[in-house]
């Protein structure tokens, strides 16, 4: 069975390693003859401030960027997100695209004298690759790998997004080449297996 698969760039640079790391899931992916589709946030027009959050309403009156944005979200079986990990969280621009889109009514439905929302992106799989100039044994025993736990039960699997995987690249800084085209080789077979 076909699948369609949505491609995020989170990184504000189309240079980036992160790029490539995109690049290589979709070439694994496209392979096996998954449909994808991609959006590079930094392309995109829209403000990243959710202001007054969803007190006065405005919140539905989304640029024409986050319409269409929306509607790619709809139309996925599988979302990659490719960011880096900058001071333990991603990108502001990134959690200003996810503030702004994950609205209720889109990505979850409160219902009166319930305490848990309606999941309304349920059915949907999520793989998020993360680079980052922690040492991986640094950002998993010390920090305890907290980005990824905020993701997994705040964000994502609030939403509905289940399973939602994690991969790790770092640290770049001290990366070689033949590091950098392992990880690439790895992230391409990830591509080929939907995960």
């Amino acid at each position: 069975m076909a699948k369609n698969i949505l491609l995020i760039l989170g990184h504000p640079s189309k240079k980036s390693f992160n790029k490539a790391l995109l690049d290589a899931y979709q070439k694994g992916a496209e392979s096996v003859g998954a449909t994808c589709k991609t959006i590079y946030i930094s392309d995109l027009n829209f403000d990243v401030n959710l202001a007054d959050g969803y007190k006065t309403g405005k919140t539905d009156q989304l640029e024409a960027d986050l319409v269409a944005a929306q509607k790619l979200f709809q139309w996925a079986n599988h979302v990659v997100f490719v960011f880096p990990n900058w001071w333990g969280a991603m990108p502001a621009i990134t959690k200003g695209f996810i503030d702004r889109l994950f609205l209720p009514g889109f990505a979850f439905k409160n219902h009166s004298g319930k305490n848990f929302p309606e999941q309304l992106l349920k059915g949907k799989s999520m793989r998020i690759l993360v680079t980052m100039d922690t040492p991986k044994f640094w950002f998993y025993l010390v920090h305890r790998a907290s980005l990824y736990r905020i993701l997994k039960k705040v964000v994502f699997g609030y939403v509905g997004f289940k399973p939602i995987s994690f991969s790790t690249f770092g640290f770049m800084r001290k990366s070689t080449d033949v590091q950098r085209n392992k990880w690439l080789s790895k992230t391409e077979i990830l591509g080929k297996q939907f995960i």
